[in-house]
């Protein structure tokens, strides 16, 4: 088992938000190897036989309990690709928190694809978190390609917390649920991206289960050269509902595609659409600029805002 760095810890603070070893079950990962683990009576982490990953079970009924499995990487060059599987038991409640963070300073590309599916059981409630982060003056990049599958039993719920705000080069995070009965699912996602950075997310999600309902708000900044591509689907099988957002902002020569697509086979199934995508008002930086802020600052402050 490896020591964490000062580097590592202030990555795993940047993802995790974790200053010391946080109470419950966890798994924290660093350059490929395991760098810490703990287990609980109601969680399990066993590292897998086949592929580079783990396997965590949380027993029926658990509630208010937490798993975090950070991912760091610090060595320039380093790539890896890791398999997490969660299987969540019925009637729980119980916090996830996930994310990586890459710090490169040397001139290969570092990457880390993570694959993480969800068996979410019956009644149960799970809340997930996901922060990626990259830092460091190398000129290799750092590279992110999350996967990430849920699969929801009879009216469970997930609320998911996707961020991505700082240093990342190039990403692509696909997204996939399906929801039976009564099943509900909540996305947030924010994302800013600035240079010549690039970044697209593919959300798919499907409605089974009559009752079942989907909120999926993607919320965006494009700076400098940088491009973002979000493509969001939505599918109802059933009397269900479904919103799906996107709301961004294009600043400098920065580009965004959005390319949402509904698709109701259930002649009860109710499925929304909002999209927006423009520059910061003139009217909002001049309130704020009179106040006694700079135009960057205004600018900043309220980027800050709109990606809370």
């Amino acid at each position: 088992m490896v020591k964490l760095d000062e580097i590592q810890k202030r990555l795993m603070q940047e993802v995790a938000d974790l200053h010391s070893v946080p109470e419950g079950a966890y798994n924290f990962r660093a350059n490929g190897e395991l760098a810490g683990r703990q287990t609980t009576e109601n969680i399990d982490i066993v590292s897998k036989s086949d592929v580079s990953g783990i396997d965590i079970r949380i027993k029926d009924g658990t509630r208010n309990e937490s798993v975090h499995i950070p991912v760091v990487l610090s060595a320039s060059g380093h790539k890896e690709t890791v398999y997490n599987d969660f299987y969540v038991g019925e009637n729980c409640d119980v916090l996830i928190v996930a994310g990586c963070g890459i710090d490169n300073c040397g001139t290969g590309d570092s990457e880390h694809d993570g694959v993480h599916r969800f068996f979410v059981g019956k009644g149960s409630k799970v809340k997930y978190v996901e922060k990626h982060y990259g830092s460091g003056e190398g000129t290799g990049k750092r590279i992110l390609n999350p996967v990430t599958e849920v699969y929801m039993e009879e009216n469970s719920t997930v609320e998911m917390e996707m961020v991505q705000i700082k240093g990342v080069d190039s990403t692509k995070r696909e997204t996939k649920a399906e929801l039976k009965a009564g099943a509900r699912l909540v996305v947030r996602e924010r994302l800013m991206t600035h240079g010549e950075q690039f970044a697209h997310s593919v959300y798919n999600v499907t409605l089974d289960g009559d009752g079942s309902s989907a909120d999926v708000v993607s919320r965006s900044v494009a700076r400098d050269k940088s491009y973002q591509k979000l493509d969001l689907c939505v599918l109802g099988n059933a009397a269900c509902t479904g919103h799906t957002e996107c709301d961004s902002i294009i600043m400098d020569e920065g580009r965004i595609l959005a390319l949402p697509a509904l698709e109701a086979n259930n002649v009860d199934a109710q499925l929304v659409h909002e999209a927006a995508i423009g520059k910061i008002a003139g009217e909002q930086l001049i309130k704020l600029m009179t106040l006694g802020l700079t135009e960057a600052e205004a600018e900043e402050q309220i980027i800050n805002g709109f990606l809370k």
